[in-house]
């Protein structure tokens, strides 16, 4: 078992470069399987859900090399569109891989996919849509099998703007006879990466960014080489870690408009953010103010993988924040552990009223979720004392190396391993 301790009380200050974004880099992967050739895939972050995604792609058949953060994808030994059960219960992000797979082969099976419980998540958006361009679906026995020869262009509206449903979509629309249009699509920032991928790689898009997508079915991809854009929930996250611990904390390869709505809301609580073409700085000198309202909406709205960050931040603030989930029912697990370190939190359904206090104290706590790990993390950078938090494994799939990076920032923070009853070893450097 690997948890964190971490000991309260130090100022994050210097500059760190923020990897690539994973929440890119899944569908990104999934989608080079269209390609008849080799894909180069830049800066991919080293995390446990790239790594299943990657086991993926080679038990379907696919070539895969790493080289520190490059991936290299040959698609052209792909040899079965069944996806592995196992791993498709580690990870949600599998489902990207049915849109590829079902417009180059005419056929994929699945198991309904797994990942962090944080509230319901159906795929019923990405099935609807598929079968208006095409497609068969057959679901018995906890499995989902779609077939179509080939796939037709279609007009899609998505009763809800769903990051994956859209890339899902897109992705198989590009193989398909015809055009096709996405309304409602979602307006994330991946769903631009990616499209520029596709891109890059042959593909038609237009409009990846706003609401309404337009895919010109091609016949086939060919290979190409593409960076993946960098992680905004990273970013964010080491932005209300540089606050939260009164720190100054520059960034570099960030993208400035993609954290409107986090830099936004930093400098409603006092944060003093500034940014120049691909750097981002933040500084805290005072104290920190509570935040009247902050909502989590699609983007560009409110992010809601920094709802729990932000709500550590907000736990040390001068007066009563209210923060809003509009997107996950069940994303308010890290909420208890808070309140073990002394925070002063009330729920009420999907809402959170969270009046500041001076500084939390240690405690253990556990990461519920990837995000909600990380905000537990953060709050023990500001905390008195010593904080242990447990079940870190969620942390790794979305940060690479998050303590050390904390630790090169300044945080007294270690990784260890219990190897025995009260014995711990040191897992990192």
């Amino acid at each position: 078992m690997e948890r964190l301790v971490i000991e309260g009380g130090k100022r994050l200050t210097g500059s760190m470069r923020v990897h690539g974004s994973k929440n890119a880099a899944l569908p990104i992967l999934a989608a080079v399987v269209m390609a008849k050739e080799e894909t180069v895939i830049r800066d991919v972050p080293n995390l446990d859900d790239i790594g299943v995604m990657l086991d993926i792609l080679r038990s379907l058949g696919a070539r895969v090399t790493r080289t520190k953060s490059d991936v290299v994808v040959d698609p052209s030994s792909i040899y079965t569109t069944d996806v592995p059960e196992y791993l498709m219960r580690l990870m949600r992000s599998s489902i990207f891989l049915m849109g590829p797979l079902l417009a180059r082969f005419g056929t994929v099976r699945i198991s309904k996919p797994g990942g962090c419980s944080i509230g319901t998540r159906p795929i019923d958006l990405h099935l609807k849509g598929l079968e208006l361009l095409g497609a068969e679906i057959i679901e018995r026995h906890g499995f989902i099998e779609c077939r179509a020869p080939r796939l037709r262009g279609a007009t899609i509206f998505l009763d809800f703007p769903s990051v994956g449903a859209t890339e899902n979509l897109m992705m198989a629309a590009v193989l398909a006879e015809g055009e096709t249009i996405i309304g409602n699509a979602a307006r994330e920032p991946e769903i631009r990466d990616l499209a520029t991928l596709l891109t890059e790689l042959g593909a038609k898009i237009r409009g990846a960014g706003d609401d309404t997508i337009v895919i010109e079915g091609v016949p086939e991809l060919h290979g190409g080489i593409y960076q993946v854009s960098p992680d905004r929930i990273v970013a964010g996250t080491l932005m209300i870690a540089a606050a939260i611990t009164q720190g100054h904390v520059q960034l570099h390869n960030v993208r400035l408009n993609d954290l409107t709505a986090v830099t936004t809301k930093l400098r409603e609580a006092g944060v003093q953010v500034t940014g120049l073409h691909d750097i981002i700085e933040v500084k805290r000198t005072g104290a920190l103010s509570a935040v009247e309202r902050i909502q989590t909406a699609p983007h560009p709205g409110f992010p809601t993988d920094l709802q729990a960050p932000f709500m550590s931040l907000m736990t040390v603030a001068q007066g009563v924040s209210v923060i809003s989930e509009t997107i996950f029912e069940d994303r308010f697990q890290h909420v208890s552990e808070l309140q073990r370190m002394g925070a002063s939190i009330k729920v009420d359904i999907r809402t959170a009223f969270i009046r500041g206090k001076k500084e939390l104290t240690g405690a253990v706590v556990e990461a519920t979720d990837l995000r909600a790990g990380a905000a537990l993390a953060l709050a023990g950078l500001a905390a008195e004392g010593t904080t242990i938090l447990e079940r870190v494994h969620h942390i790794d799939r979305g940060y690479e190396g998050f303590e050390i990076q904390l630790r090169e920032l300044g945080a007294n923070i270690r990784r260890v391993r219990e190897i025995g009853k009260d014995v711990h070893v040191t897992v990192d450097a």
